[in-house]
């Protein structure tokens, strides 16, 4: 941060006139003004720039930097495959290490065979620049569900009208295999004169019917319930069966309300056929289609990796996630002996600023991630109950650093831990008071809820006024809209949904 002075302030003033004079004179006039103001330069842009981008953000950066930047290169991983052929000659076996002693010295065989086996080694491993090299990496393609139905499709003895009406359903399904619109707005489009519209919409009554016996079964349904009936219709016929085809078609709000009582009295059955059909229904698949979804995975690479070492929980830097940037050696030879003051040693300049503040922001990770480290031991040692409370405020009076730089710092940056993969945000939470005068995390308490939900009794559910009155026997003093709100949270249904008969 560079600090400036304003010593010269020159600018044309308006003369003070007395009333008296009979027009308007102006003069210059001289001031002199001393001003001090703080300026980001360059460099410092760069480096608040570079610690809030994420990893996969900052490759792509760096990616753009190499492309204008000439004398900026990364490491090639020199000596990699040198290293690589000792470690797998002393891991080769010993017969294979005697056959060649075995073999003719005249014989080609043996050589011949390495390289092809090396090669197709290095195939399956991706390197090089082909592109087909990445398909053993690649996911393999499944077909869509609209592919799927469509090669069913051509396998039935339908017409060609038949087949049209039916693939037009088929393009009409979302992702779910559920048919969200109504036959009636297809037929207003298809046909736009009323007296058509009639007969079309029988056929294409009849074409539902046909997307509906094929597979995935409860594909072309309009409604969760039809859905499931359309699946419990393809079984084999018992009293389980049809009491669940009953709730499915006329009482499915009753049993995703849990409201047994009323369920019991509207279809007669006991607790032991009611539990026997939900069981039944809760077998089935509600979204047939979603079996045919493309699910992009996405991966995360963990900035900081922590280990426990003698008894000591220490934080290290992923070697993975760190960019290996150097300056062209053969630029920078360019730049020392050309003239000072050209691009060339502006771009010398710029690369060697990148590198600087790429090292930094690693640095200043590491420091904050081992900070974190030494206050959360205990979430390392017993899991999420033993989160103590921690603010931002408390990581930067350690470090000397500011607020804003810290929370920069614990912004999609993650930790590996051996209980997982944390954004650094995660271990920061607001606390509770106790009686005892201590504060409890509110993770800590999340995790207590988790664990009260998960060991009582499904026939009498705990409310959120008993789990805090609970957590209040333990010391922890927690409001009842607090219990709901860390409830929905964690995403746990309310007392009267968990209740089982």
């Amino acid at each position: 941060m560079t600090m400036f002075a304003e010593y010269i302030w020159a600018r044309i003033s308006e003369c003070s006139l007395p009333r008296s004079s009979p027009g308007f004179l102006m003069k210059p006039s001289l001031q002199f003004r001393l001003s001090q103001h703080l300026t980001l330069t360059p460099q410092l842009q760069q480096s608040i720039r570079l610690l809030q981008l994420s990893t996969v953000e900052l490759n792509q950066e760096i990616d753009r930097l190499l492309m204008e930047n000439p004398a900026l290169e990364r490491e090639d991983h020199e000596g990699g495959e040198a290293e690589a052929a000792p470690h797998a000659a002393s891991s080769a076996t010993p017969a294979s290490s005697e056959a060649p002693a075995e073999r003719p010295a005249d014989q080609p065989a043996a050589s011949s065979d390495v390289d092809w086996s090396a090669e197709l080694a290095s195939n399956w491993r991706g390197g090089g620049d082909d592109e087909d090299n990445d398909r053993s990496l690649a996911t393999p393609d499944t077909p869509t569900l609209r592919d799927h139905l469509r090669s069913q499709l051509t396998l039935t003895k339908l017409g060609e009208r038949d087949r049209i009406l039916v693939g037009l359903l088929i393009d009409a399904l979302d992702e779910d295999g559920y048919l969200t619109q109504p036959l009636e707005e297809i037929v207003a489009m298809l046909s736009p004169e009323a007296e058509d519209r009639e007969f079309l919409l029988g056929e294409l009554s009849v074409a539902l019917q046909q997307l509906q016996n094929l597979e995935p079964v409860g594909v072309g349904a309009r409604s969760p319930g039809e859905c499931l009936c359309l699946q419990m219709k393809a079984l084999g016929k018992d009293a389980a069966r049809d009491l669940a085809l009953l709730i499915a078609e006329k009482h499915l709000e009753l049993l995703a309300s849990r409201d047994y009582t009323r369920l019991k009295s509207a279809t007669g059955a006991d607790d032991d056929a009611l539990r026997a059909a939900q069981r039944l229904i809760l077998a089935l698949n509600p979204r047939p289609g979603a079996a045919f979804a493309k699910i992009e995975a996405r991966y995360v690479i963990p900035d900081v990796i922590v280990k426990k070492s003698r008894n000591v929980w220490r934080a290290s830097l992923n070697p993975e996630a760190m960019p290996r940037l150097r300056i062209n050696r053969l630029y920078a030879e360019l730049a020392a002996a050309a003239r000072s003051g050209n691009a060339l040693s502006s771009q010398l300049q710029e690369a060697r600023w990148l590198i600087k503040n790429v090292q930094q922001r690693f640095d200043t990770i590491l420091r904050v991630s081992q900070a974190i480290v030494d206050r959360q031991r205990h979430f390392l040692e017993h899991g999420e109950v033993a989160m103590r409370p921690l603010v931002l405020r408390e990581i930067a009076e350690t470090l000397s650093l500011h607020e804003s730089t810290i929370s920069r710092v614990t912004t999609q940056k993650y930790m590996a831990t051996p209980r997982g993969t944390f954004e650094l945000k995660y271990f920061f939470g607001s606390h509770v008071a106790t009686d005892a005068g201590g504060s409890a995390s509110s993770t800590a308490i999340r995790a207590l809820i988790k664990q009260l939900v998960a060991a009582e009794n499904t026939k009498t559910p705990l409310s959120d006024a008993r789990i805090a009155q609970i957590l209040g026997e333990q010391g922890i003093v927690v409001a009842r809209r607090t219990i709901a709100k860390y409830r929905e949270s964690l995403q746990i249904p309310p007392v009267n949904q968990r209740k089982a008969l």
